[in-house]
């Protein structure tokens, strides 16, 4: 390494809550990397002041002498991104830039390392996972895989959070196979300090997107025969869930599936705790964070029989048949029949290994032996 102080940027436009999964990573990895021992100024690009005092709070005080917050008001996906942003990062002079989702700036010339989530686009597309116009749509289409595919060429080292997502990713770019490396995602300490209600409440919560793939009207569609029990839902209001609304009108299950917009944290934690089960009907999934939260606070996961949710959540979970309401019907039965306590207990245990530290640790790793070995 050259005997100066190197500047190592994160593209945090993305991070905090309201930014789902990719924003709770984003927040999470710089947080945790800051306060780890290194040698490096953290150059750290936020939308505006408001999302950087969310994310860092006290930390941009703690650690300011190591921290150069800019603020990046192009807007993610758009073309000023594509235009602006290599200007920008090239003022900071970096030394590494890691973008934590696969929107690299396509003229951006500098040594970049990039997580992908997943490759979920790649897999589903077309009119039912869109609102656009279809030429609207395939033009934006066409751009996200020319986007991610100069991501992969242009990153020094790819971060996945699993080996199912780096198998997908070795399955649509074979030359990449070296270059990956799998961080598995966290939980945070907040979600060990609820306790479970000892007595769940019959209602099953489901939170996250809705689009199509995320396969929420399978758990409605068994709810007709599962009278006891309603839903409830956490997500952002869009057309998807106006299109589900209607839906659950017309099966006449208005009064039992119960969408209740954006929560806080604190909020999920209160919901989780007294549910008898977060649902993960996924029929595609990058890693399955909530379902690990869930577990934290002690509440048991009914969740899609895919491989990544057999990867991360192991024997901690109750599968299903995804198409199949009689196979969601009989996971609920299995997991109304089984020692609640010590699944509980059992799965809390076992979400202790996925921490946010221990990834940031890894991601360092990364960025040092791309600083000292790569071109």
């Amino acid at each position: 390494m050259p005997n100066r102080v190197l500047r190592v940027g994160l593209d945090c436009r993305l991070a905090g809550q309201r930014h789902a999964g990719i924003g709770r990573y984003t927040q999470n990895l710089v947080r945790e990397l800051i306060q780890l021992p290194n040698q490096f100024t953290w150059v750290v690009f936020f939308s505006d002041k408001p999302q950087a005092d969310q994310v860092l709070g006290e930390l941009s005080q703690k650690y300011s002498s190591s921290i150069e917050i800019v603020i990046a008001s192009s807007r993610h996906y758009s073309l000023r991104e594509q235009l602006r942003m290599p200007h920008l990062l090239n003022q900071k002079r970096l030394d590494l830039l890691h973008v934590p989702h696969f929107n690299v700036p396509l003229l951006y010339k500098g040594k970049v390392v990039v997580t992908i989530h997943d490759l979920l686009w790649h897999e589903y597309r077309g009119a039912d996972v869109t609102t656009l116009p279809k030429w609207q749509y395939w033009a934006k289409y066409a751009m996200y895989r020319l986007t991610v595919t100069k991501a992969v060429e242009k990153a020094k080292m790819i971060l996945v959070p699993a080996q199912t997502v780096a198998g997908q990713v070795v399955h649509y770019y074979p030359e990449a196979k070296k270059r990956i490396v799998v961080t598995p995602e966290g939980v945070s300490a907040e979600f060990f300090a609820r306790k479970a209600a000892v007595k769940p409440q019959k209602y099953f919560v489901y939170l996250g997107s809705l689009y199509p793939h995320k396969n929420v009207q399978i758990v409605i569609k068994a709810l007709r025969e599962l009278p006891e029990y309603s839903l409830k839902i956490i997500s952002s209001r869009n057309v998807f869930q106006t299109r589900l609304e209607k839906e659950v009108r017309a099966d006449g299950l208005n009064s039992r599936v119960e969408f209740l917009g954006y929560q806080t944290d604190e909020e999920v934690q209160t919901l989780l705790g007294n549910a008898t089960a977060l649902v993960q009907p996924s029929l595609s999934e990058g890693f399955g964070l909530t379902g690990l939260e869930a577990m934290a606070a002690g509440t048991p996961v009914l969740a899609s029989d895919i491989p990544i949710f057999h990867e991360v959540y192991e024997k901690h979970a109750f599968f299903f048949e995804p198409k199949s309401t009689a196979s969601f019907i009989e996971a609920v039965q299995r997991l109304e029949n089984a020692p609640r306590a010590a699944h509980i207990a059992a799965a809390t245990t076992f979400v202790k290994k996925y921490q946010w530290k221990k990834m940031a640790e890894e991601t360092l790793a990364v960025y040092n032996n791309v600083l000292t070995t790569t071109p």
